[in-house]
């Protein structure tokens, strides 16, 4: 498992989806940007924007289902 996937499991849920929000808006900008023929400062940009995405909503899913199982929060114990 890479590092940054283990720092977001240790994150909250506030968090997690506080740094939804901010991924979603800098996607929704560099979007913006191509929409208007401007190219963006790094090509691949856009695709580790919405890779980001998708490993922070797999990570909210997946302690979303922990606390429905278990019924409780669950901590991340850390190696």
């Amino acid at each position: 498992m890479s590092k940054k996937l283990k720092d977001m499991e240790s994150m909250g849920k506030d968090e997690l989806n506080k740094k939804m929000t901010e991924l979603n808006k800098e996607l929704i900008k560099l979007n913006a940007q191509v929409a208007t023929g401007t190219p963006p400062k790094n090509s691949t940009s856009i695709r580790n924007m919405r890779r980001m995405i998708a490993r922070l909503l797999m990570i909210l899913n997946k302690k979303e289902m922990e606390e429905k199982l278990f019924g409780k929060k669950t901590e991340v114990k850390k190696a």
